[in-house]
């Protein structure tokens, strides 16, 4: 089930594995840099005691991995990535999953939903599905996916194949850009789902009846495991050409993440400030935004990092002075959640200059412990950057005060205990063999709210 021609796959996933996997986690991609989250959260997960088995529909590219993943000791498996380049163990895992109970209902709702989603992405999630269904374990006992697209989609086809209950985790992407049909279907027939923003609980809640199978639990920063808050000495104030305010940002070159308006902000700034950019991170308008940097003549103030493990990316938070990231909605409909390189930048004392786009206010109080502009405004953003540079005081009371918030609102150990007791919890969903289509349209689902600790 592993996949050996990955580069670097035994760093992760030939670690020992831990006995009697009970919950089969589904994972875009493992282990991915930018989704630090997810191995937080499953190394909290372990350290719980919880038995896991990671299911990736994604063979891994990125050639690093982060301190989190190394943790993580559970055992890996990958999906066919593509259906036709291990077409034998597709029809291997059909012959057996068309013995099983519940494969007639998974096979109907996989159809309505092909009716409505005609694609090949479709077809392929079906295949990965049934391979899970045949692969797993008789021990596994649940079935929890990271996102509610194409993970939830093989999880919930696989689950009802199996007779198990399913459990989401709904973050950005997979809940702004999911047609609402799709997203009503995977609420009918998911035992439970948490997501991390008030704002997409908003969403969600819109989908539903009642008010029992949605939470919001913030991801958090695992702080056991983080370097300690360094100590700042804000002097620089952009007057000095030879100590120039660093500006940092971290984040996926995606069109949500606003990088071209970060660089029209920063090409706007006063020409007597002084100033350094660096961007760490990859993603597909990476080689673009280089373009651009250079056509608004400010290419060699700006560093480019790309990806990077977790300890360069901290190193990065101690030697520089302000973290931008100028969040919007892109044209697909792409939003953030908690981007979690805000909380992280806040906890090491870094002043930050966001927007408020989807759900970043819930963690940056404007004038508290930052600064927010509206999204798509480079005008604001360089208003806002400009006075950060020119205010090394400013920037100490909020990076402060960032630190405090991370510290005591953000909780990852009492997030992680509510996912680690409903992963415990028994199912509230019927069997496979006793559900009905009325999921199809949507039937009785509950939503709870839970919000930060304080």
């Amino acid at each position: 089930m592993r996949n050996p021609r990955q580069p670097g796959h035994s760093a992760v996933s030939d670690a020992q594995p831990a006995p009697d996997a009970q919950i089969a986690v589904v994972v875009k991609c493992w282990p991915r840099l930018s989704e630090t989250f997810i191995a937080q959260e499953m190394a909290g997960l372990e350290a719980r005691g919880l038995n896991l088995k990671i299911y990736s529909l994604r063979y891994r590219t990125d050639p690093a991995i982060h301190p989190a993943h190394a943790r993580v000791r559970a055992p890996i498996a990958y999906l066919p990535q593509y259906l036709k380049d291990d077409i034998l163990r597709v029809m291997r895992a059909w012959w057996t999953v068309r013995r099983l109970p519940g494969f007639s209902l998974a096979r109907r709702r996989f159809l309505q939903d092909l009716i409505r989603d005609r694609t090949f992405h479709r077809i392929r999630r079906w295949g990965q599905a049934m391979v899970l269904a045949a692969e797993m374990p008789a021990t596994i006992e649940r079935i929890y996916a990271h996102f509610l697209h194409t993970p939830a989609s093989v999880a919930r086809y696989a689950a009802i194949m199996r007779g198990l209950p399913w459990s989401g985790s709904g973050h950005a992407k997979d809940i702004w850009t999911s047609q609402e049909w799709e997203l009503r279907r995977k609420l009918a027939d998911a035992d439970w789902l948490i997501t991390c923003t008030k704002f997409a609980f908003a969403r969600l809640k819109d989908l539903v009846a009642d008010s029992s199978r949605v939470q919001l639990v913030y991801h958090g920063l695992d702080l056991a495991h983080l370097p300690v808050p360094p100590i700042r000495e804000c002097r620089r104030d952009g007057s000095d050409p030879t100590d120039p305010v660093v500006i940092l940002s971290v984040g996926r070159c995606v069109p949500k993440k606003g990088y071209d308006d970060l660089l029209d902000a920063l090409a706007r700034l006063p020409d007597q400030l002084h100033w350094r950019f660096e961007h760490i991170g990859g993603g597909i308008l990476d080689e673009e935004l280089k373009v651009q940097a250079n056509r608004l003549g400010i290419a060699d103030r700006c560093t480019w990092l790309g990806a990077q493990p977790s300890a360069d990316v901290f190193a990065a938070y101690a030697r520089c002075d302000i973290f931008a990231l100028a969040s919007k909605t892109a044209a697909d409909g792409d939003q953030e959640g908690m981007p979690n390189v805000l909380q992280e930048a806040g906890y090491q004392g870094m002043a930050i200059v966001s927007t408020r786009s989807a759900g970043i206010a819930e963690f940056v109080e404007h004038g508290v412990n930052g600064l927010l502009v509206a999204p798509a405004a480079p005008d604001e953003l360089c208003a806002a950057i400009s006075r950060l540079v020119r205010d090394p005081a400013l920037r100490a009371q909020f990076g402060a005060q960032a630190t405090r918030v991370v510290q005591t609102r953000f909780s990852f150990e009492n997030g992680i205990d509510r996912i680690a007791t409903a992963l415990r919890g028994p199912s509230r969903t019927t069997s496979a063999d006793e559900r009905t289509d009325e999921g199809v349209s949507g039937g009785p689902t509950l939503v709870h709210y839970v919000g930060p600790t304080s």
